[in-house]
């Protein structure tokens, strides 16, 4: 199963690409998409687009994690996020792929097996999964890996996969 992790924003929209196979994770590409400050926001959203139809175009994916929004304060920034997200969820639903949303506890969950953990706990255990030697910079980058894992990890494959072998 190959894994496009994204989390979503209109400035650094971070996205890590993981196979899993075997109850084995290897990340496949990672970076970010970026956009300008300066830039009109209608002309960032359109980047956003074209970058993330780039992505899917070249790691194929089988399905799509997301991170669900989730924002306490600034109202302005989340309908930015939201505006961003829906380009985002556009091009996947372009490319039919399949869309899994996670909120920021179920990820730490899943990752690390506590849903309050800290953002560095989850970044280690990131790297550890994926037997990185660091963590991507940005953090978006390294935070989308860890929605794919999430996803991997939520869909049970490995612990199918390890039930079934213990059965037979």
């Amino acid at each position: 199963m190959t894994v496009l992790g994204i989390d979503p924003g209109y400035a650094i929209i971070g996205y890590g690409v993981i196979s899993a196979e075997n109850c084995n994770f290897n990340p496949i590409a990672y970076g970010c998409i970026t956009t300008d400050a300066d830039t009109d926001f209608n002309l960032r959203l359109k980047i956003i687009f074209d970058g993330m139809n780039k992505v899917i175009e070249k790691a194929k994916p089988d399905c799509i994690a997301i991170e669900k929004l989730y924002f306490q304060n600034n109202q302005k920034t989340a309908i930015m996020v939201a505006e961003a997200r829906g380009v985002i969820l556009l091009a996947a639903q372009l490319h039919n792929i399949p869309i899994f949303e996670y909120t920021p506890l179920q990820v730490k969950t899943a990752v690390t097996g506590y849903g309050k953990a800290k953002k560095q706990q989850v970044m280690d255990m990131t790297k550890r999964l994926l037997k990185l030697r660091q963590m991507p910079k940005p953090d978006d980058a390294a935070d989308a890996l860890a929605i794919a894992v999430c996803h991997v990890q939520a869909a049970g494959t490995c612990l199918r996969q390890k039930l079934i072998s213990g059965i037979n």
